[in-house]
């Protein structure tokens, strides 16, 4: 791997599938929520006044933010913030006019910053994020928000104490609009009695980066060594576990794992194949995989229940009907899609003001509509407007206790449990 954007930007942004339906009609009022202002769009009018924004971590990630509020109404890229001198000169060609300086308490303490981004990696979150909380700051900080269970509860209740302050955690499907519109579906009962679910996440990728400098190199792969890293349940699959929980509404009581260094055998201790079924209260269980051998099917979400299965594949999503399940009454205005022997109802989220927008529904995603943008658009609004953000410090730290003790399941081969107090933040 060249860099390691790929492990968010890939796995957040990337369209698999090109057919998708408009959802024409409704007896029941589904809509989705208004999609908020797309980063490439241009605003009807001012969003709100100017947001002093200031990334702390600028390697392939944090450069993704940087472009990405470069081109959002409304944000101020003001600072960059990077110990590596060469990330910082790359930083500064993608923000010419930003301040710049290489260590993070110099933007704690400028005055003019007002929201802090950290895109550090995940095991340097603890420190920068409860000091910019101290300071003062909005933050939004990316997932998993820490490695340890230890480390998020310290950054969850200096969240909780920062009264009037946003603290938002990088799980940007809370934000997305085909996720909360799907999320009405799973709230209505369309789907009957839950039954199960499934994700994956497949790339053929190492996730190796190479320096000639070896302290730097090891630096460089955190990823790789679990004293530094959850590996792929914590830095790819938090995100598709955090939607399990989210429609099912509730945490899981215990998960057992799987895992081993099964192709990529270069030093690494995190594993590259990994297994991992959480159980979930009423017996119903979410099953997820991820390899980084093999890249077949990439990544999708699926839970099924005794009136039917919807199905979600990056900004995609359909719902498959059981035959003997109650009409909801606007299928029969929906567009279909085939599945082999099977035929889905697109589910489109805003799909009205696509078309008002002279955007065709049907064709698929499209630059601006990855998760990210509508997570940032969120945090800068719910800046504006003293709200709480989808995705706060509560939901951070939930999402990292089910990915520490799940991670724990895959390194031992073992179920693992989770008692009453574990998502507690205390």
């Amino acid at each position: 791997m060249k860099d390691s954007k790929f492990n968010r930007r890939d796995f957040l942004k990337t369209g698999s599938l090109g057919a998708l339906g408009l959802l024409a009609g409704s007896a029941i009022d589904l809509t989705a929520q208004p999609t908020p202002q797309r980063a490439t769009d241009q605003p009807e009018e001012p969003v709100g006044p100017p947001i002093n924004c200031a990334i702390i971590g600028v390697g392939a990630w944090g450069r993704e933010l940087i472009g990405i509020l470069s081109a959002t109404p409304g944000a101020i890229v003001h600072t960059v913030c990077e110990s590596y001198p060469a990330y910082l000169r790359r930083a500064t060609r993608a923000a010419p006019d930003a301040k710049t300086t290489d260590d993070y308490r110099e933007v704690l303490d400028d005055a003019e910053v007002q929201a802090v981004f950290i895109a550090t990696p995940s095991h340097q979150h603890r420190e920068i994020a409860i000091a910019a909380l101290e300071a003062g700051k909005h933050v939004y900080c990316e997932a998993p928000m820490a490695t340890t269970i230890e480390d998020a509860r310290a950054i969850a209740k200096a969240a909780q104490s920062a009264e009037g302050q946003i603290f938002q955690v990088g799980q940007q499907f809370r934000a997305a609009p085909q996720h909360l519109h799907v999320l009405q579906f799973v709230r209505t009962g369309a789907l009957g009695t839950f039954l199960s679910g499934r994700a994956q996440w497949n790339k053929k990728e190492s996730q190796r980066r190479v320096s000639p400098n070896a302290e730097r190199e090891k630096e460089l792969n955190w990823r790789l060594n679990r004293e530094t890293s959850l590996g792929l349940i914590g830095e790819i699959g938090i995100h598709q576990v955090d939607v399990a929980s989210w429609f099912f509404n509730a945490p899981p009581v215990a998960v057992t794992g799987f895992g081993d260094t099964l192709f990529w055998k270069d030093g690494r201790n995190v594993p590259d194949t990994i297994q991992a079924v959480f159980e979930y209260p009423n017996g119903v269980n979410f099953t997820y995989s991820a390899t980084l051998g093999n890249s077949y099917d990439l990544n999708n979400e699926v839970f099924q229940g005794s009136d039917g299965s919807i199905l979600l594949r990056d900004n995609l999503a359909w719902m498959f009907r059981e035959p003997d399940a109650p009409l909801l009454g606007w299928e029969v205005y929906a567009r279909k899609d085939a599945f082999f022997q099977q035929t889905g109802i697109s589910l489109v989220a805003d799909a009205t003001k696509l078309l008002a927008q002279g955007v065709d529904p049907a064709s698929g995603a499209v630059e601006g509509d990855a998760p990210i943008y509508d997570a940032l658009e969120d945090f800068l609004n719910c800046i504006r407007e003293s709200r709480k953000p989808y995705a706060s410090y509560k939901e951070g730290f939930e999402a990292v206790v089910t990915a520490v003790k799940a991670n724990e399941a895959i390194l031992e081969k073992k179920r693992v449990t989770y008692d009453d107090q574990s998502f507690e933040v205390g």
